[in-house]
């Protein structure tokens, strides 16, 4: 029976760290992405964030976002410096083809900085991908 259990491998979706100015406030802030780069949609996306280390623990952030269109991105949440000392964990769950997917992302305390910026496709910013 558990032979025909089928558990979709999660491709081509990704959720990135951008460093991004801020107009409202005049400053640089750290606002996190998913991205669809599937030739289809994603549907009831939802995710959900904490941040965390060994002695520290955020609240728990879900965000439901109805569709990601095929290659294109919907901005998640707004990371506040404080919170990038922690490991920063995404889960993240969407129905495509029919399927039900899952994966987990992290940002590993102390690797978002602006030392690790790199150009992230379809949103034409700097930033840095989760794990």
């Amino acid at each position: 029976m558990k032979k025909d259990i089928e558990i979709p491998i999660a491709k081509d979706v990704y959720i990135a760290l951008v460093h991004e100015w801020n107009e409202e406030f005049s400053s640089k802030d750290w606002n996190a992405y998913i991205i669809n780069n599937r030739k289809t949609p994603i549907e009831m996306a939802l995710i959900v964030s904490k941040g965390y280390d060994e002695q520290v623990k955020t609240s728990t952030m879900r965000h439901a976002i109805g569709v990601v269109a095929p290659k294109s991105f919907e901005k998640v949440e707004l990371i506040q410096e404080e919170v990038l000392r922690l490991n920063n964990e995404f889960f993240v769950t969407y129905y495509a083809d029919n399927k039900l997917y899952e994966k987990r992302f992290l940002f590993e305390k102390g690797t978002v900085s602006e030392r690790n910026l790199i150009h992230i496709p379809l949103i034409e910013k700097d930033g840095i991908f989760a794990k």
